[in-house]
């Protein structure tokens, strides 16, 4: 028997122009397997694609619910959000992936695991060292980072394809670079490649329209959450997946979570990409919005901490590791009274709230306002200040004895 490698496939042309690839270096027998994550149309045809592409079988694994369950739902716990703008669409995806590869390469006892991320960017790094935590015997081949792989571009790959009887409807022309699941689609090539140039929204956009052309009027949505996780949409229960599926709905109709953005990327350099994240911006914001009501003070400053190192573990790849998740159980505890309801409405790109309750909520209207109560007595701030704003009278005074 031949060697058996699995390809990390999605049929897009890198993948498809690696199968004839391995399979002429390294005399594999080649086994491809799709993730479904929520990539909806472009899973079709993939199976008659594969195999006339060289492929020995295709594995398609729908983890749709396990993707929203397991890793979305922690993150939207979390606010989970990379340099105040990335909701980690992609980032949430690898480490699931991964694991379902390790899966396959066990079942068909292949040695070798396959990926066609670039030399470049951040998923080489997030599949290698998952595969590593999980798998630490199976080797990885990174197409890009081999020497036998001679191809540069895109160009290079469809000629490569052509040569190889593989005829495929890409364009290296006006073919955006995109990754897309349930939760976003992220964007990047072409103008996207120069910061100085707008995007080119029309040509570009997937899940939605831009805010300048959404509805004129805005509509009211209505939101309950259960120790932070998700539960109903319009007063309708449903499944996470099916809740991201309807707010997707929702937030493109409304030019809802569209960002462009210049990250840092895990290798160091700077990118730029624009990525379209509508069901998950407004399940994001809803959350907040209840965490707010509910959240003591010091519990929502010290989170607000987790969070962002929980955002960059994530972004990193470091899934399967300890710290992710010590962070995630206290993240999971702060959740506990993370119950209620949120109204808001979109438009025109826009999350605007309009009511927020909870069984919960720390909010006492007769402390709020500005009538006096007996709850609070303005006299004891005088005390209060005096303590709080001690040693910073303290500098002042030996400030003036000093100049003095």
């Amino acid at each position: 028997m031949k060697e058996r490698v699995i390809l990390a496939y999605s049929g897009g042309l890198d993948t498809t122009a690696i199968i004839p690839w391995l399979k002429e270096t390294y005399g594999f027998d080649v086994i491809c397997v799709c993730i479904d994550v929520g990539q909806e149309s472009e899973l079709e045809g993939l199976e008659e694609r594969a195999k006339y592409s060289g492929a020995e079988k295709l594995y398609i694994l729908d983890v749709v619910d396990e993707f929203c369950d397991d890793f979305i739902v922690p993150g939207v716990m979390a606010n989970a959000t990379y340099e105040n703008k990335y909701l980690l669409g992609t980032s949430f995806a690898r480490p699931l992936i991964a694991k379902k590869l390790v899966d396959i390469a066990r079942k068909e006892n292949a040695t070798t695991i396959c990926h066609g991320a670039t030399g470049k960017g951040n998923d080489q790094v997030r599949f290698e060292i998952n595969i590593k935590a999980l798998a630490p015997d199976l080797k990885v081949i990174a197409t890009w980072r081999q020497d036998e792989w001679t191809m540069q571009s895109r160009e290079d790959e469809i000629e490569y394809c052509k040569a190889h009887g593989i005829d495929l409807p890409f364009d290296a022309s006006s073919s955006y670079s995109r990754d897309r699941n349930l939760w976003h689609i992220s964007h990047e090539g072409l103008e996207l490649e120069d910061p100085s140039q707008e995007p080119n929204w029309d040509h570009l956009l997937v899940l939605g329209t831009h805010p300048e052309k959404a509805p004129d009027e805005a509509e009211y949505v209505t939101m309950t959450f259960e120790k932070g996780v998700p539960k109903s949409v319009n007063g309708k229960e449903m499944k996470v997946s099916d809740i991201i599926r309807e707010l997707n709905r929702l937030g493109g109709k409304h030019g809802v979570g569209i960002i462009d953005i210049v990250e840092n990327r895990v290798v160091g350099m700077k990118s730029r990409g624009v990525y379209e994240t509508p069901g998950g911006t407004i399940l994001m914001e809803a959350h907040m919005q209840l965490e707010e009501l509910i959240l003591d003070r010091d519990t929502l400053a010290f989170k607000k901490i987790i969070s962002d190192k929980f955002a960059d573990m994530i972004y990193e790849g470091k899934w399967y590791c300890p710290l992710r998740e010590a962070l995630q159980a206290f993240i999971e505890k702060s959740q506990e009274r993370v119950t209620g309801e949120v109204k808001f409405k979109l438009y025109k790109g826009n999350i605007i709230k309009a009511g927020t309750t909870s069984p919960y909520s720390m909010y006492s209207e007769e402390l709020a306002s500005f009538t006096t109560g007996d709850l609070y007595d303005h006299k004891d701030a005088e005390g209060f200040i005096n303590l709080f704003g001690l040693s910073m009278k303290v500098r002042g005074m030996l400030d003036g004895k000093r100049e003095k």
